[in-house]
């Protein structure tokens, strides 16, 4: 994956003036555009598009201090007029590119990324790869930001939401694996960008053929293959730690690779107070393929 990935940033940096085709080359690579975005976000600690971004306006600050026409480069690197350039400059930069033409700064420089794999080997995943038919998730959905680190007070403003006795009425439907009430997420970004919306469901794992109450929301989730990681620890913490290890230990050391659908998150224990727990984070995965094509 890490060879891929630079492959990737070599080809941004390639075509920094060009219309970024990241399915075309993704195909090339032997892997998908989703599981693509979704590692570079995860290894490089930001969003594919908001690296190029970056990489634009840095490259292009040069052009600007140059005193190259600023029509021109705003063409150049993809804006339709100056306005729509200057905000992008100014973005990145802090300060307004007529500004860094007069004075020559100050500039924020984003760096040609390359990533490495280093193997520390001290840290044992706890993981497992389950097959599962086509299943049903049925339960109650709210449109919720992706928030990186600690409680998403949305989601909590949902689950705390729904009406009494939901929870032992949803439970009651389970009837598959995996089991139990569950944290689901769907519809997230392949950039993963924190503040990007998503779907968050509260609810259960059905059987394909099991009708959800009219009130219910449902998921239609494919056959497929699914790795299962496993995390004991503070809530939320020591989840969100295993989804970074997934991207940064687990999938760079597998032939496997993310497939589109809901991450699912299911409670094997927790402790009354619910500070600590025992969970299985589900994802959705495929075999990746083992060359590519230069």
């Amino acid at each position: 994956m890490i060879t891929e990935l630079n492959a990737l940033i070599d080809h941004v940096e390639s075509h920094l003036t060009d219309d970024l085709d990241v399915s075309e080359l993704a195909s090339a690579l032997g892997t998908t555009e989703y599981h693509l975005r979704r590692m570079f976000s995860s290894l490089a600690g930001l969003p594919l598009s908001e690296y190029v971004r970056r990489r634009r306006m840095t490259v292009a600050a040069t052009e600007v201090i140059e005193h190259t026409g600023m029509l021109d480069v705003a063409v150049r690197y993809g804006y339709s007029s100056t306005e729509a350039f200057n905000r992008a400059f100014r973005a990145v930069h802090g300060v307004s590119a007529a500004h860094v033409r007069q004075h020559g700064g100050p500039l924020r420089a984003q760096p040609q990324l390359r990533l490495r794999l280093t193997v520390e080997g001290n840290t044992t995943m706890h993981t497992r790869l389950a097959e599962r038919p086509a299943f049903r998730l049925v339960g109650r959905t709210a449109r919720v930001p992706l928030i990186h680190d600690g409680a998403n007070p949305y989601i909590q403003q949902h689950i705390a939401s729904m009406p009494d006795g939901e929870h032992e009425r949803l439970k009651a439907l389970s009837n598959c694996e995996p089991g139990g009430l569950l944290q689901i997420s769907a519809d997230v970004s392949p950039d993963f960008e924190e503040g990007s919306e998503l779907t968050y469901m509260h609810g259960v794992a059905v059987e394909n053929a099991t009708d959800a109450p009219d009130d219910l929301d449902m998921i239609e989730v494919p056959a497929g293959t699914w790795v299962v990681f496993r995390a004991t620890g503070p809530y939320p913490a020591a989840l969100q730690e295993s989804y970074a290890a997934s991207a940064t230990d687990w999938f760079p050391s597998n032939p496997w690779r993310l497939r589109e659908g809901p991450s699912i998150v299911a409670v094997v224990d927790r402790a009354e107070d619910f500070r600590t727990a025992t969970r299985e984070l589900w994802m959705p995965i495929e075999r990746a393929a083992s060359d590519y094509v230069e």
